[in-house]
């Protein structure tokens, strides 16, 4: 199985022969921190040394400052950069070989952009059909319905496990579950109109935070371009590294990434990522951030404030991204497919539903949470 791989320093992607290594500069920080900044997740056999290889030895004698690690590209889904990477021509050519897209985020944690390989699986009579429901706005409000009736009842399941634990958010879940009646009413003609149902479902939705979280996590109201304050600051964080996920999901279907129905889709951005991504927010980023301050897994010392802003620390990170790894190797039994299959595999499902629903073959349902 294919797993995930995260960067979380500056450095370089190098390659010699069939082999790629991360190249990065040591600092005085301990062994234990400098190996958990570069760090992949259960990849057996991985060595971070070349026994033998006298060219390594001779340059760490003369730059013994300077570390590599050795990537195993054919066993990485996808690389996650946090740091500001460089890389060959040579590695670009050995990632489109294996299929392995690299995501890029700003010193934010907010997604900036994705190497993203050549296609592979193509399908032009998918892109038509997928083109053909965008243009026609009867099929295009149907699609974006499913997305804001899949976001809305995984929100309601999450509430109604919080009241159940005597979190006193039934106010909030009566109304959301008010205004998802709005979504399939006659009222809702368009797409604008049902972006502000969605909108009015999250800030009711956000509503309840305080109730769920620790004290000493406030959230108030959402803030994004900068967050504002630690609850903010995950959110904006977990949805970034969603977004990713889901674009490397769809990367290995024959989706086109571009072309979307919730949000509009515009140049320089794969907006069917965040379609998708809406439907899974509820019960992997919030449920992630959820155990992370419930728990006491994060406190105030793994957040930076700046100005009017608050970012996670490199320690927070680690801590999150570890985290969130370990949610995406979850695994569930699969009402249709009676098999166990992991959280981030249900995302590439929900792609397969999508292109048989643009191909005529099944009407697309969004997965919802039934735990």
């Amino acid at each position: 199985m294919k797993v995930n791989y995260y960067i979380l320093r500056n450095g370089i992607l190098k390659r010699k022969q069939n082999t790629v290594y991360f190249v990065y500069k040591k600092n005085t920080e301990s062994k234990k921190e400098e190996e958990e900044k570069v760090f992949e997740v259960e990849v057996e056999g991985n060595e971070t040394e070349l026994k033998g290889d006298t060219e390594r030895q001779e340059e760490e004698k003369a730059k013994p400052e300077i570390e590599r690690k050795i990537l195993p590209i054919e066993r990485i889904s996808a690389i996650y950069a946090y740091g500001r990477i460089s890389f060959t021509s040579g590695v670009i050519s050995y990632l489109s070989k294996y299929g392995t897209p690299v995501h890029f985020y700003n010193y934010y944690g907010f997604y900036e952009g994705s190497y993203y390989p050549r296609e592979r699986l193509l399908s032009g009579d998918l892109v038509i059909k997928q083109a053909a429901h965008y243009m026609e706005k009867k099929k295009r409000l149907a699609l974006a319905k499913a997305f804001v009736h899949g976001a809305a009842e995984n929100i309601m399941r999450n509430l109604e496990y919080y009241n159940r634990e005597g979190r006193a958010v039934t106010k909030q879940l009566e109304g959301i579950q008010t205004l998802s009646t709005r979504i399939d009413s006659k009222e809702t003609n368009t797409v604008q109109r049902l972006m502000a149902i969605e909108g009015a479902i999250r800030n009711t939705y956000y509503q309840s935070y305080d109730k769920i979280v620790p004290s000493g996590f406030k959230f108030g109201v959402r803030t994004k371009q900068p967050p504002e304050n630690p609850l903010n600051a995950l959110i904006s964080f977990g949805n970034s590294m969603l977004y990713g996920t889901v674009l490397t999901e769809i990367y290995n279907t024959q989706l086109n990434p571009t072309i979307s129905y919730l949000h509009e889709p515009s140049e320089r951005r794969f907006s069917l990522s965040l379609d998708v991504a809406e439907v899974f927010k509820p019960f992997l980023v919030d449920r992630v951030i959820f155990k992370l301050v419930n728990k006491h897994m994060l406190s105030e010392g793994d957040f930076v404030q700046e100005l009017n802003s608050c970012l996670l620390n490199d320690k927070g990170r680690r801590t999150f991204i570890a985290e969130w790894d370990e949610k995406l190797k979850t695994t569930i039994k699969h009402r249709d497919l009676k098999r166990n299959v992991s959280y981030q595999r249900l995302i590439r499902l929900e792609c397969y539903k999508l292109t048989k629903h643009l191909l005529g073959a099944k009407e697309y349902k969004p997965f919802v949470i039934w735990w």
